[in-house]
């Protein structure tokens, strides 16, 4: 029915013109053709459309599965970029901890060394003081022979120069001057 449709068709096309213009229309290549291009759709339904849909519905579903999975590994991402987060979070908490904790140390620390530094000034104080309270003894006991030499030899001397009472008296007052001046 469809072809006997499109001869009549033809048939038309080709009584109008008579001729053979550039629009005249010549039935068998018509024909030929038409049935050409038939025959060529069937082959290609039979044989090319199905494995072409099959490769285009593989592709879809494959494109389908592809963004499926470019979403899972979305969510993926943002749940491992949340917990990244939490994890930052808790490891700056830690730090401060471990700062805070360093701090006292080091402020304890300080305060140790200051109270040992004291301890080891007093100490040294005392030593120097109880050392110097030694010389300082060391020293009158010297100052004490020195001044028991001075005596014995000023009474030597005295004895040597003279028992004159007088003079003796003179003599020991000039001797104490001059041990005042040195």
């Amino acid at each position: 029915m469809i072809a006997e449709i499109y001869f009549n068709f033809i048939s038309v096309l080709a009584a109008g013109n008579g001729g053979g213009g550039l629009l005249s229309v010549n039935e068998g290549l018509a024909f030929w053709t038409t049935l050409t291009f038939l025959l060529l759709i069937l082959l290609l339904k039979k044989y090319a459309w199905k494995p072409i849909l099959t490769a285009l519905n593989q592709r879809e579903l494959a494109i389908k599965e592809s963004l499926e999975q470019a979403e899972k590994v979305k969510e993926e991402a943002k749940r491992i970029l949340l917990q990244n987060e939490a994890n930052l979070a808790r490891a700056e908490e830690e730090s401060k901890k471990i700062i805070e904790q360093s701090r006292q140390y080091a402020e304890h620390l300080k305060q140790q060394i200051l109270n040992e530094a004291k301890s080891q000034a007093k100490k040294l104080l005392e030593d120097t003081s109880s050392e110097i309270e030694r010389k300082k003894l060391a020293a009158l006991d010297e100052l004490k022979f020195q001044i028991t030499q001075i005596i014995i030899d000023s009474a030597s001397k005295v004895i040597q120069e003279n028992l004159d009472l007088e003079k003796n008296k003179i003599l020991i007052e000039n001797y104490l001057k001059e041990i005042s001046k040195n």
